[in-house]
């Protein structure tokens, strides 16, 4: 088997980033490879979980997680193995004189003769000011404001429109095209079991892998494996949580105890400079003379 080789049905989980987490249901029908049209959402923590997957006689179908049903329907309405039973009269047309507009405007209401002011107008307040040059700065014309008699774009009442005569549907017509077909669930052969894995990130572990037609014996024996293992599973990994919880505050304590350590460092030495600074403003208060005296030797 290869990546391309043909199967039968594509079952199980598919996380990709933080948008698809979605249980895949792919049938395989006449050579094309059918995606079902529901979403059924899968779970994405790092417990190990139960998927099954139960494909009935009757073209029924069940998805289960954990032993829990998600997902249920049949197969001829969640995925398009057949073609649809009903399609639109091609000879039917929406006749013209059909009146689809719930309300119309009221051809009695007339636009009010005071309705038209403009949105804006000079600010009545502004004056021009002093030092304003008109042979410099152009002609003043004072800020325009919002008008408040501006009433916006005028428009006629609406009124229930005599002439509707509601959506119109367009009438449909049996399919020629589709035939029934009551072996949607059957499969000649299951010879092989593959997995399609694409994987970002190690560590993924699949086992206990079962086929069978006996729904019962598929959910007891889920019990018997998963079902023993899954509380002790859980109960390994709040441990392990709570341990790792435990070290990143123990690191943190002492990543902040580094970093206070280090500041009273700074402090100390911060403190030594001023005290030698204290220590030398006695030669700088010394009087003039003797500091002048021993300028001029020093230079000598």
């Amino acid at each position: 088997m290869h990546g391309d080789s043909v199967y039968n049905i594509m079952f199980g989980p598919d996380i990709c980033g933080y948008s698809t987490k979605k249980v895949h249901v792919i049938f395989n029908y006449k050579g094309k490879n059918l995606l079902t049209k529901k979403d059924i959402r899968c779970k994405d923590d790092t417990l190990t979980h139960l998927y099954t997957l139960i494909v009935r006689p009757d073209n029924t179908y069940e998805v289960k997680i954990d032993n829990k049903k998600e997902e249920s329907g049949t197969l001829e309405a969640d995925w398009d193995f057949l073609a649809p039973k009903k399609i639109k009269d091609p000879e039917a047309k929406k006749p013209e004189d059909w009146d689809e507009r719930e309300n119309i405007d009221d051809p009695d209401d007339t636009k009010p003769e005071d309705w038209e002011k403009p949105e804006h107008i000079p600010d009545p307040d502004a004056k021009k000011p002093e030092d304003w040059d008109d042979e410099m700065d152009g002609e003043w014309e004072p800020p325009m404001i919002d008008n408040p008699e501006y009433k916006g774009e005028w428009k006629p009442k609406q009124i229930a429109n005599p002439a509707y005569k509601g959506k119109w549907v367009h009438p449909e017509i049996d399919n020629p095209e589709y035939q029934p077909d009551d072996k949607l669930y059957r499969y000649a052969d299951f010879g092989a079991i593959g997995f399609d894995l694409w994987q970002v990130k190690s560590g993924s572990i699949f086992d206990n892998v079962l086929i069978t037609d006996d729904e019962k014996y598929a959910e007891q024996l889920a019990e018997e494996t998963w079902g023993k293992s899954k509380d002790g599973e859980k109960k390994m990994k709040d441990k392990h949580d709570e341990e790792e919880r435990k070290q990143r505050e123990e690191e943190e304590k002492k990543r902040k105890a580094e970093e206070d350590a280090n500041k009273d460092k700074d402090d100390d030495a911060d403190n030594d400079d001023d005290e030698e600074d204290d220590d030398a403003e006695p030669k700088e208060d010394s009087p003039k003379e003797d500091h002048d005296h021993d300028h001029e030797h020093i230079e000598l």
